[in-house]
């Protein structure tokens, strides 16, 4: 396969790193190994070259360290699933996977644990109490709705792997905008940053408008630089590659199309900025640091991939059972 050129993606927001970023780096692997969530050396070696940990000094460069701690666990916890459903035979098998999410969302609604339970579930449990710790439990409630759709996400393509479907643009987003996780990470921005959100403003159409747009930057921006490894993994969900495949592009010509896509939603991003209606001193303030979480997101979703070997390789983060 001949080497793919990725073109510069339009990013106008700044890129910063959280001052914790190396205290970050030597505890992000700490946490992984305390739950023995890995199976062997070799994954544990990708799991350090994927550098997990700046994507989250960089998606939360203003949080304090113990917030900044539990996203990170909670982004690693999702890359790892993220293999699992991606590069293993789990996630050919629906059934199954939908039995774990089963018991995941149940320790995240606070099932105790048993000895049955895999190691990720403890590595969940631990994840539960700690946020706990900090956050209001109707805050955890909405984050835990969040992660449920990520599951939903991710055992559709499951379905769609064990019957060979392959999706149309349409139905893959839909799809896609729940496999991202970006509205769990999201949330969590609302969490890192100690945010006041009411759920009249979560509603309202403004604030959908802003997160669906912000989550489309995001998927179709790792769709760009992850299309080789799903390509050669014989994965179908990825825009690139069903633009590819349905409409009669090249790969490259694909790759600038979905560029092209991108670039024209951060600009309808900060098009949508400037017409904001105003909800009131207090909430204003709130959006505002809404608005700037999610232009950090965005930074450094794009920066990340310059940084993180974890595309380099379709060898998946192992788990250990």
């Amino acid at each position: 396969m001949q080497q793919l050129i990725f073109p510069d993606l339009y990013c106008p927001f700044p890129s910063q790193t959280n001052k914790y970023v190396d205290v970050l780096e030597e505890y992000s692997l700490e946490w992984v190994v305390r739950f023995n969530l890995l199976a062997n050396e070799s994954s544990y070696k990708r799991f350090c070259k994927s550098k997990f940990f700046f994507l989250a000094a960089s998606a939360y460069p203003h949080c304090q360290l113990e917030e900044l701690k539990i996203a990170n666990d909670w982004l690693s916890w999702a890359f790892i699933w993220d293999d699992q459903c991606d590069l293993s035979n789990l996630g050919r098998k629906p059934d199954i996977l939908k039995y774990f999410h089963k018991r995941f969302l149940e320790i995240l609604n606070g099932a105790e644990l048993t000895s049955k339970d895999i190691p990720l579930a403890y590595a969940l449990s631990d994840l539960r109490q700690r946020i706990l710790q900090t956050a209001s439990q109707e805050w955890f409630d909405y984050f835990v709705v969040r992660y449920e759709g990520y599951f939903d996400g991710c055992f559709q393509e499951a379905v769609n792997r064990a019957q060979e479907i392959a999706p149309d643009v349409d139905s893959y987003m839909l799809i896609r905008r729940s496999t991202l996780g970006g509205y769990v990470f999201l949330a969590l921005m609302e969490f890192c940053n100690s945010l006041i959100i009411p759920d009249s403003l979560r509603n309202h159409k403004v604030m959908k408008e802003l997160k669906l747009m912000a989550i489309n930057i995001l998927a179709w921006c790792n769709d760009i630089f992850s299309v080789e490894r799903e390509m050669l993994s014989g994965d179908v969900h990825n825009l690139v590659l069903i633009i590819h495949n349905q409409q009669n592009f090249s790969l490259e010509e694909a790759i600038i199309a979905t560029s092209e896509m991108h670039d024209r939603e951060v600009h309808r991003l900060q098009e949508l900025e400037l017409s904001l209606p105003s909800f009131g001193e207090k909430l204003d303030i709130e959006i505002a640091k809404y608005i700037s979480g999610l232009h950090s997101w965005i930074s450094a979703n794009l920066n990340w991939y310059y940084h993180s070997g974890r595309y380099e390789t379709i060898e998946s983060l192992e788990l250990n059972q």
